[in-house]
């Protein structure tokens, strides 16, 4: 790997990201592993997390090692006063990897400058989270068979969402049609349309799903996030702006897949998870095998 740490999706080369899904996939065969003896893994979750957090904790359990950390910042001597650079030079002293969620952007990077040991960004504000980005390659990957010559629909918060961010970042690597859908409000900002630019993808953007889902791969749906608004009157104009109904995929490519990187709202109604199309659960399930794989290839160990 480029550096010891896995901050942004950008830290792996293809090669490495192609390393990383072949080992889920073997761990996804036979994910109970006495990978970890001795090893100790802190969590720090300064951001309410489930998905992520428990997945990470179900890794590190299935493979012999151990947890240590916090899930709320309110537990921390971060309320004493206390620094992020004297939290992680604390805690990089106790635990052999960090996993860490902060709310402010860029303060991943600045936790792996100051660590001795390796940290993995489980989310740093709106700007990157590329172990979900990983088991979101993982999932393309395992339900089309490829991630080259994919179209990939975006829908809903595409301004603060750091999951699609990440995923567009990382499938960029790959000749994918992306269609980006979301209200004026939330639209993909215009530095990732611009890095699109430069590498000559395609994308389109429209506030109308129905335009756009027939011809998709992937629909990637995302929440609201009402804690990204700073004005609550503003997310009461967007909250609903797409939900998904079983109705809205009887036009669908009989391959495609809905992915949700979860918690979900009300953007996917609950008559669409018996349908084919969905994979959210699953998706989530794939983040263990992922976060297994992350893991060891940051530790050395396979």
């Amino acid at each position: 790997m480029k550096t010891k740490s896995l901050v942004s999706i950008d830290d792996l080369s293809t090669d490495e990201i192609t390393k990383i899904l072949k080992l889920a996939g073997d761990f996804e065969k036979n994910p109970v592993q006495d990978l970890l003896p001795g090893k100790v893994v802190a969590t720090l979750f300064f951001e309410p997390s489930t998905r992520t957090r428990l997945s990470f904790e179900s890794a590190v359990n299935k493979l012999g090692g151990r947890i240590i950390g916090f899930t709320d910042s309110s537990t921390s001597s971060v309320t004493k006063g206390e620094t992020l650079y004297d939290t992680i030079r604390m805690v990089s002293s106790y635990a052999d990897l960090i996993v860490m969620r902060h709310p402010i952007e860029g303060s991943a990077r600045y936790a792996s400058e100051v660590s001795v040991v390796p940290i993995i960004n489980a989310g740093d504000g709106a700007n990157q989270h590329p172990t979900q980005t990983l088991l979101d390659l993982y999932s393309i990957q395992k339900t089309q068979g490829t991630l080259d010559n994919l179209n990939i629909c975006m829908v809903g918060d595409l301004k603060y969402g750091r999951t699609v961010h990440s995923l567009l970042m990382a499938m960029s690597r790959w000749n994918t049609t992306f269609n980006f859908v979301a209200p004026d409000e939330l639209r993909m900002p215009d530095e990732y349309k611009l890095y699109l630019n430069n590498l000559g993808l395609r994308y389109h953007e429209t506030s109308d799903l129905s335009e756009v889902i027939t011809t998709a791969d992937i629909v990637y749906m995302t929440r609201v996030q009402k804690e990204r608004f700073s004005d609550p009157m503003e997310y009461e104009k967007v909250k609903n702006a797409y939900v998904l109904h079983k109705s809205m995929l009887s036009d669908s490519k009989p391959g495609m897949k809905i992915l949700h990187p979860l918690p979900r709202v009300n953007e996917i109604n609950t008559d669409v998870d018996n349908t084919n199309n969905a994979y959210y659960f699953t998706q989530a399930l794939n983040g263990v095998y992922t976060r297994q794989a992350i893991i060891c290839t940051l530790l050395g160990i396979k």
